[in-house]
């Protein structure tokens, strides 16, 4: 019983009562006319496209630098790594492959100049990140504009100048994680290959957190100030942890590109950093600790609720309001997720 208690305690009843929603969803959904198989799919998919996304909330929050309100600036580095791609016209997985690196130097240049930022306003982290993300959108607003792409797919047919605000990826590298190593189960879909490429950074980043490296980051978040006296470089590893985080960002968007079908420039970036900030505080994170557990399980409980909800909802009141409902949700796991945070705060 003291286990279990225990358990309870560990787990949190938030996360569990979450979680017992979402499993009464997956229940309701067949009397409700709703396939299983095909909640199951949707909702296996939307945590592959998420959950690097969500990991990227991890280097910076155990650094002490707090949750990555500015992850669209890692976002845009993405974006600009894959619209170079698709300017050269490679193809398929070359294509996803060159965008991880052109995508490489630009999360590096403006992880380090945001890291410098962040140093300078220690104990502001947070309202200066959302700043720097509201900021680096609105800037590459005209940005996408301006920049001379010649790609036909890419830019506007009726000036030939200026990105669209949705490209497709298709004939370039359209669900090629997705379709990688796919199991198919009548019409449940699995997309293995996801799930390994999310594996992959998922244990890279648990491995670097236990070298020396990342220990000290480790140290710096929990008391800088013995940091400091061990002789660990406070401001360098804050600035590594904020790089790590734009380039876990950048390389998240590719992946939710590559299964969504289009890249969404100019306003999109700025929609993303919340979802992913609520996620993983719903995994258990808090603004100064945060595990690979906590990722996946907070991936996994916010899409899922966000895939089942409007399916559910739609088939019993047998009216298409499906997009109306997935707001009131998502705004609705957004909130109490902040609550957390500010009681954490507290």
């Amino acid at each position: 019983m003291d286990k279990i208690k225990s358990a309870i305690k560990n787990f949190g009843w938030p996360r569990i009562i979450i979680a017992l929603f979402l499993l009464l969803l997956f229940i309701v959904a067949p009397f409700a006319g709703v396939n299983l198989g095909t909640s199951l799919s949707d909702t296996f998919t939307r945590f592959g496209m998420n959950c690097i996304l969500v990991l990227a909330m991890v280097p910076m929050i155990h650094s002490g630098c707090g949750l990555n309100f500015g992850l669209p600036l890692g976002i845009i580095s993405g974006l600009l790594g894959a619209t170079l791609s698709l300017q050269c016209e490679f193809t398929g997985f070359p294509s996803f492959l060159m965008a991880m690196v052109f995508a490489t130097p630009f999360a590096v240049i403006f992880g380090w100049a945001y890291g410098a930022l962040l140093n300078k306003v220690k104990g502001g982290e947070m309202m200066i990140a959302t700043y720097v993300g509201f900021a680096s959108v609105a800037f590459m607003c005209m940005m996408w504009l301006l920049i001379p792409f010649t790609n036909p797919k890419m830019v506007w047919g009726y000036t030939g100048r200026g990105l669209r605000t949705t490209i497709s990826t298709e004939g370039y590298y359209l669900h090629i994680l997705s379709d990688f190593l796919s199991i198919k189960i009548g019409h449940l879909t699995i997309p293995v290959g996801m799930f390994l490429f999310f594996a992959l950074f998922a244990f890279g980043i648990w491995a670097f957190l236990r070298t020396k490296t990342g220990t000290a980051m480790t140290a710096v978040g929990s008391n800088p100030t013995f940091a400091r006296a061990s002789g660990i470089n406070v401001d360098k590893t804050r600035i590594l942890s904020v790089i790590m985080s734009t380039w876990l960002g950048a390389i998240g968007i590719l992946v939710y590109q590559q299964s969504f079908g289009f890249i969404q420039l100019y306003m999109s970036p700025f929609y993303m950093a919340l979802p992913a900030v609520s996620a993983i505080l719903i995994g258990g994170a808090s603004i100064n600790k945060a595990s690979i557990s906590n990722v996946i399980i907070g991936t996994f409980l916010f899409q899922g609720i966000l895939t089942m909800t409007p399916s559910v909802m739609n088939s019993l009141i047998h009216t298409d309001m499906s997009e109306v409902i997935r707001i009131i949700v998502s705004n609705g796991m957004i909130l109490y997720a902040l609550t957390r945070k500010q009681e954490a705060t507290r």
